[in-house]
């Protein structure tokens, strides 16, 4: 009876991952096309019971640490001799190095969810958190990604591709702040000027948080030069 059931999660965990090779693209498609309507589907999904959720697409945090999964990988064919020496030993680990910046990149959906709720004068629980929270880990991703490719292209040493690493970075920077405005300025009823505001703000203390964050686990880890 134990092997049956072993065989049975077994064939679950299987189906489940072949699955990701239609879904991931699918929710990647829908995100970059229909931000703003995969933000609300992200909130309509959580009052669904648990089986039914999400049946059509990966779940918004998922979908976060896939993407980040596959810019790791993209990073380790770009640099063929990644310099780990600055590096803490924990991260010089591949596992545990996606896993910090999954940490580190939740800060911007974190964040973004903080501030609409704030914002809005709702109640912060882990209730009302949960559905900005999960809305913000899909726009999240490709944010991620592009950031994440394009300072590894540029990390190169031709001009040419510092040059387009750089613009790969600033135009992923640039459609994440795009999405946020609009997000804000519908979610909120508020105008332009104070919808970029609050998202510049919160860009720049998810930024901050994230360097502050790094820092202290290369201190605490006795990281870097000395």
């Amino acid at each position: 009876m134990d092997f049956m059931r072993l065989l049975q999660s077994l064939e679950e965990l299987l189906y489940e991952l072949v699955s990701w090779l239609v879904f991931y693209p699918v929710t990647l498609w829908r995100t970059l096309t229909r931000p703003r309507e995969m933000m609300r589907y992200a909130d309509i999904e959580l009052g669904d019971i648990m089986e039914e959720r999400y049946k059509d697409t990966l779940s918004p945090p998922l979908f976060l640490l896939l993407t980040l999964l596959f810019a790791h990988g993209l990073e380790l064919a770009l640099i063929a001799h990644r310099d780990d020496g600055l590096l803490p030993d924990m991260l010089r680990n591949d596992t545990n190095l996606l896993i910090f910046r999954a940490f580190l990149f939740s800060f911007f959906p974190l964040l973004m969810a903080v501030r609409l709720l704030r914002q809005a004068g709702a109640e912060l629980d882990r209730e009302t958190l949960k559905p900005p929270f999960y809305s913000q880990c899909y726009v999240a991703a490709p944010y991620a990604f592009g950031v994440s490719t394009g300072m590894n292209i540029a990390r190169a040493d031709h001009p040419g591709w510092v040059l387009a690493g750089t613009a790969i970075t600033l135009l992923s920077l640039l459609w994440y702040v795009v999405v946020e405005v609009r997000w804000f300025r519908q979610d909120l009823r508020i105008g332009t000027p104070l919808a970029l505001w609050l998202v510049a703000r919160t860009v720049v203390e998810a930024m901050l948080l994230l360097f502050l964050a790094t820092a202290a686990l290369a201190y605490a880890l006795g990281a870097g030069p000395g």
